[in-house]
């Protein structure tokens, strides 16, 4: 693996960055939708909105290392939404049950593919939340809530925890 010099690499150690904000939106749904399997106290399973993929998440808040198997911790080394569902379920960041279930359901895969702008999801997104009774303000003052919290945690990338 080729690392990259920039303020997220120290001498070989490779930090996660900040995920879009959306990925905190994400996050919730899976926790609402019920598509995480905790395997162990550091290790989870999460099944995709579509059901069709299944990532591995490793968080360990001790020596502060995370990975998981879906798209953006691999290829964009950001904290995904495996990470951040993982994170909610076990109370680490905040989580907003009435929020949560107003997202659960989304295919945001199919959403992700068919607009390809995150800032058209989101919109999107808050419309059906809104259809189940959910304001945008109240979407916004969460995402920023958790997105906050998980500024405050900050993870190395040990891809190899996450291998089957």
């Amino acid at each position: 693996m080729q690392l990259y010099k920039n303020k997220l690499e120290v001498g070989y150690i490779m930090f996660l960055r900040m995920p879009p904000k959306i990925k905190v939106l994400e996050g919730a749904a899976a926790v609402a939708d019920g598509r995480i399997t905790v395997v162990s106290d550091n290790k989870a399973e999460v099944k995709s909105s579509d059901g069709s993929r299944s990532y591995i998440v490793y968080v360990d808040l001790k020596s502060k290392e995370a990975c998981s198997t879906d798209n953006g911790t691999i290829h964009r080394r950001y904290i995904g939404y495996p990470v951040i569902s993982f994170l909610m379920l076990k109370g680490i960041l905040p989580y907003n049950d009435r929020i949560a279930k107003a997202l659960s359901g989304i295919n945001w895969r199919e959403l992700n593919e068919k607009y390809k702008n995150y800032n058209l999801v989101e919109e999107e997104v808050k419309k059906i939340a809104m259809s189940k009774g959910i304001f945008p303000n109240e979407i916004d003052t969460f995402k920023e809530r958790v997105y906050s919290a998980l500024k405050s945690l900050r993870f190395r990338y040990v891809p190899d925890r996450c291998t089957a």
